[in-house]
């Protein structure tokens, strides 16, 4: 009679973490690695400056009673103080008639150079450029020099005619100076990115164009400029976001503009004065993120006005 022998029934091992388990731990750890300095950066400068300045929005420090803590009562007070109406209605008039005029600008260029193929039209690109590479308080100096009535060359330039050089810092003409400087420096930037998007078109349309009978400016306004939309309202949201924030050129011309610009001449200008001419950190900080909301709403109309067509035009 045979011996039947029972056997254990062989041990279910645990799977080990697999190889590619390991490697994609692996580059994650890697991943967050590089990420690391950045992310720190971006805290330690960003977030952290931001959640500190909102939280001294919601407080008031007063010479009698100290500091004490007041929620939304100076955004209330933001929305209710005429410099800050002001400067807002002035950086909103502003935005009227320079972004219309820096990107008319720009796309007529972008045209011109994408139609041109020569050496020339490279050396062009640069010197159209050139000016964004330029810091824009060097550029406000520059000019701020260029519109002295007294030091400046249009003085002499005029002087040839007998004429008498307009005075770009005065109270009347200080806006038409300010949206030449912001021109001057913005429309090589917005050139560019028109330039290549216009670059990314197929060709092909073109020449089926040409083929059909079309002429230049037909394929301008028919073809290149629907093509270009998104690279259009992409130049528009930054132009808006940043004449929103305007501060740079009118503070560095302040000194040379003779009472034309004020403390409270753009909310920005407002806010700094605030904060560090008047020591008055909690308010400042309440205008600049009414400034902020006031962007957001302007850039959110815009894009969920155009959200259907994608298109302004």
């Amino acid at each position: 009679m045979p011996l039947l022998i029972e056997k254990d029934a062989p041990r279910v091992r645990e799977k080990p973490r697999t190889a590619r388990g390991r490697v994609r731990l692996r580059e994650h750890l890697l991943g967050w690695l590089f990420v690391g300095p950045f992310a720190f950066v971006f805290l330690a400068f960003l977030i952290a400056p931001l959640g500190y300045a909102a939280y001294l929005s919601l407080f008031q420090r007063k010479l009698i009673g100290g500091t004490s803590f007041v929620l939304f009562d100076n955004y209330l007070k933001a929305f209710t103080d005429p410099s800050f109406l002001s400067g807002t209605w002035f950086v909103i008039r502003f935005s009227l008639v320079a972004i219309p005029l820096q990107i008319g600008i720009a796309l007529a260029l972008a045209l011109i150079l994408d139609a041109v193929t020569s050496l020339f039209a490279r050396f062009a690109r640069l010197m159209i450029f050139l000016p964004y590479a330029i810091p824009t308080v060097i550029g406000a100096i520059m000019w701020g020099f260029l519109y002295s009535k007294s030091f400046g060359p249009l003085a002499d330039v005029f002087g040839l005619f007998g004429a008498a050089a307009p005075d770009l810092l005065s109270s009347n003409l200080i806006f038409a100076g300010l949206v030449n400087i912001v021109t001057w420096q913005w429309v090589g930037y917005y050139m560019i990115i028109l330039y290549a998007a216009l670059q990314g078109i197929d060709p092909t349309l073109y020449e089926a164009a040409r083929i059909d009978g079309a002429g230049r400016w037909q394929i301008a306004l028919r073809i290149k400029i629907p093509l270009i939309t998104p690279a259009l309202l992409l130049i528009l949201v930054f132009s808006l976001i940043g004449t929103l924030q305007f501060f740079n050129e009118p503070q560095i011309l302040r000194p040379l503009a003779a009472g034309a610009i004020g403390p409270d001449f753009t909310p920005n200008m407002y806010a700094y004065q605030q904060a560090f001419g008047l020591a008055n950190i909690n308010y400042g900080s309440a205008i600049s993120f009414a400034l902020g909301g006031v962007v957001f709403v302007g850039v959110y109309a815009f894009l969920f006005l155009t959200r259907k067509r994608r298109s302004f035009l």
